[in-house]
């Protein structure tokens, strides 16, 4: 009997016929019979039956088995991909419950069941934001009944308890998982507005579960009938943070800079938890803000430093999409310049991204332009197309930037330390350009961005350091060239260094505190200077007249920690800092994953971990967004705050368990492939 492994890993016995004996057979030493099964036909020659499509192919010993290979290369890829397919599918279902079985007329099936169906109506209600009313809908109705007759819709305030049941059960869950989580958790605010002049203040948490996996959870959604006070925020905050039980587990929060009463309330918490002594380093690092959005604020403030060549340009725009003539004459003169086949894009003033897209597209069409300029006599370009391109230029960065930081799969922290050292250095470069457009537009950019720079550069920095591909030395690279002079970046490197092993000496406390009934191994300072290692115990001496073996092997032990203080013992920190940086190898750098790193290494830096969990889920990218970018629906507008806050938070719930269930059905389509 043949043995085979399936594409599930469950080993399967393949019977084969039987065969005469033949003293000169051999064993199949190929892994490639692994997925195939040899077996002698009537006519005395062999056949190879694919495990996986049952496709029969010739098996003699001259046949060879490079055949073999090519078609289990198609055959395992085509598997890989129906795969994904059917994983998805399954997963849009919201892993509802369907037990296969056969009807009695021997049909196949599905048990029906009325509750598990409700249940999928519901979520599929908050996911897409549906209208109570589509239950009563003819259409809907008809649709029901013809799919499943059995199922019985209920009225709209049995559907609306189900859905407040399904956020109530997310909720319990959440509370649980951060009332025992045994890391810190960040916190963000997203401001939304309805159509009715409310607002409402969005709570969202990050943090690392226990599987090192980068979470984000929303929490409320809290409401306010006019724009609220800096007080108002604050108390709203704490009223929910004491509901969850998180006021004591924060390590960041996250706020809108440009908004001044969000900014006061801001400091009424940070104030407030200083107080309660709950914040590491004393809230140095508390505050950050979202670099998407200080990107957006700098590049759209700047706008009014080249209002000049963005109206001409914007002019030239106007004019060919005035008549359709002039429309025609252009494209005449494109096509005689062999300028890209796209239309021209007339800008919204009041957002410069696209103004940018508007002046990068007529910079495309440069010599159409000019063509249109020689044959129109109507028509006249006098703006300098080097300007053009160089406004274009600085613009394109920020732009690229932009989408580059709203795009990253896991955002944690520390992949924005060096494009922001590199954002600063073309700032300082653009603004002692001899094209004056670009020095003043540099210039108003730099007056912006160089606020958050203060402010962020040392969570940025310390980010940074925990990525094991830099450690120290993206820090001292990028302060060398940012700094004037040696010793201000000298200095510069030493503040970040010295904040880290502070912040990292909190959490040995706090660690050997937490540690302090058990036998331990615990960091304390040496006569060096340096954080060692020191054994201890809560176990009390006992005194004895009878000697035992173990006595005689406690006085090694009490020699040993006798002598353990005059050692110099490094802690994981410098050991971390001292050992090589981590050379990546298996793709570009983004697609580097820093948290499973750290969890495969967790052992090795059992303290210096904890401090990387902390601070790595902080949200440095994209965080705010203005109220105009996340409008209600309008079915959202006509709930009461407590039902629109459960609608909007299951419905975070239920696409975060989504996103999960994909991605680990991805993640085993690969590790199959790995492995084959």
């Amino acid at each position: 009997m043949a043995e085979s492994i399936d594409l599930d890993g469950n080993q399967t016995l393949v019977e084969a016929l039987p065969a005469l004996h033949n003293p000169r057979a051999r064993r199949l030493r190929s892994l490639v019979w692994n997925d195939f099964t040899k077996k002698q036909k009537l006519d005395g020659n062999y056949e190879a039956i694919c495990n996986h499509c049952a496709k029969k192919f010739t098996a003699n010993s001259r046949s060879g088995t490079t055949h073999l290979r090519n078609h289990l290369n198609f055959c395992l890829s085509t598997r890989r991909t129906d795969g994904r397919k059917r994983g998805k599918k399954q997963l849009i279902a919201l892993k509802s419950t369907r037990i296969n079985n056969y009807d009695k007329d021997g049909h196949g099936g599905s048990q029906f069941d009325q509750e598990v169906s409700r249940q999928d109506l519901s979520r599929m209600i908050i996911l897409h934001e549906y209208p109570l009313e589509i239950i009563k809908q003819i259409g809907f109705q008809t649709f029901i009944r013809n799919l499943q007759p059995r199922f019985k819709l209920v009225s709209e305030e049995m559907f609306m308890d189900d859905c407040l049941k399904i956020y109530e059960n997310g909720k319990s869950r959440l509370s649980e998982l951060l009332e025992t989580l045994p890391c810190r958790v960040g916190l963000t605010m997203d401001r939304w507005g309805s159509n009715y002049g409310a607002e409402y203040l969005c709570l969202t948490c990050h943090f690392v579960d226990n599987d090192w996996k980068l979470q984000r959870k929303m929490l409320n959604l809290l409401h306010f009938e006019a724009p609220p006070t800096a007080e108002d925020i604050f108390e709203g905050i704490m009223e929910k943070l004491h509901d969850w039980k998180i006021s004591r587990k924060l390590s960041c929060m996250g706020s809108d800079q440009c908004v001044s009463d969000q900014v006061a309330a801001d400091n009424l918490l940070l104030n407030f938890l200083r107080s309660t002594d709950s914040l590491h380093l004393n809230g140095d690092l508390f505050l950050f803000h979202g670099l998407v959005h200080v990107l957006d604020v700098v590049a759209q403030e700047s706008m009014v430093q080249i209002l000049e060549i963005c109206e001409r340009v914007r002019s030239c725009v106007i004019f060919v999409k005035s008549s359709h003539e002039k429309l025609k004459r252009f494209q005449n003169a494109a096509m005689l310049a062999d300028a890209p086949k796209k239309n021209l894009v007339l800008d919204v003033s009041s957002n410069w991204r696209s103004t940018y897209l508007m002046i990068a597209t007529v910079y495309e069409f440069q010599n159409a332009f000019k063509n249109l300029e020689e044959y129109d006599s109507d028509f006249s370009f006098d703006v300098e197309w080097g300007d053009v391109k160089s406004v274009k230029e600085c613009l394109e960065t920020f732009d690229h930037m932009i989408k580059k930081f709203s795009g990253i799969r896991v955002p944690t922290a520390n992949h924005y330390f060096i494009d922001i050292c590199g954002i600063l250095l073309l700032l300082n470069s653009w603004s002692s350009s001899p094209v004056p457009v670009i020095a003043k537009l540099a210039s108003q950019m730099l007056k912006g961005f160089k606020p958050y720079w203060d402010a962020n550069i040392m969570v940025l920095a310390i980010a940074s350091i925990l990525d094991p591909r830099y450690k120290m030395k993206s820090v001292e690279y990028f302060f060398k060239k940012i700094y004037i002079g040696d010793y201000e970046a000298k200095m510069k490197v030493e503040s970040i260094f010295s904040s880290l092993r502070n912040l990292y000496s909190e959490y040995v406390v706090h660690s050997a505190n937490s540690k302090s009934d058990q036998a331990l191994l615990c960091y304390t300072s040496g006569n060096s200077g340096c954080l060692v290692l020191e054994c201890g115990t809560s176990g009390g001496s006992h005194s004895s007249s009878h000697i035992t073996l173990s006595d005689t092997r406690r006085g090694l032990d009490q020699y040993l920690q006798q002598t353990l203080s005059s050692q110099s013992i490094k802690s994981d920190f410098d050991l971390y800092l001292e050992e090589p940086v981590y050379i990546y190898k298996d793709g570009p750098d983004d697609s580097f994953n820093v948290l499973a790193w750290w969890k495969l290494n967790a052992a090795k830096y059992p303290i210096l971990s904890l401090v990387a969990r902390d601070t790595l889920p902080i949200p440095l990218g994209n965080v705010t967004t203005r109220i105009e970018d996340r409008p209600l629906s309008q079915y959202l507008n006509s709930l009461n705050p407590l039902a629109l806050q459960s609608m909007v938070c299951a419905q975070d719930w239920l696409r975060g368990e989504m996103e999960a269930n994909v991605e680990e059905v991805e993640c085993s389509a690969n590790n199959i492939v790995v492995k084959l």
